[in-house]
């Protein structure tokens, strides 16, 4: 192992596989074999398939708006005002 080992007063984050009922670490670790560590498990595990945009908290946030019903157009359209105020400025 390079580099300096891991101390008690260090945290880090080290990315692993879940095989055979054992984590294994994707890169070398700076550890003591035979350290005792503590693995935290994201609610949600990445996986290889994208994410929709679907389930993205953001998603429907502009829903029942009566300012504008079609968000795509309102965008569409403020980006057209945005054009044509700089083109009046050249």
């Amino acid at each position: 192992m390079c580099g300096p080992e891991y101390t008690d007063s260090e945290s880090m984050t080290i990315a692993a596989k879940y095989e055979n009922g054992v984590f294994r670490p994707l890169q070398d670790v700076p550890v003591k074999e035979g350290t005792v560590v503590e693995v935290y498990l994201p609610a949600e595990a990445p996986t290889d398939k994208p994410r929709s945009i679907g389930d993205s908290p953001f998603a429907g946030m502009w829903k029942g708006r009566e300012d504008m019903p079609d968000s795509v157009e309102y965008i569409d359209r403020l980006r057209r005002n945005c054009t044509a105020d700089f083109i009046g400025l050249i």
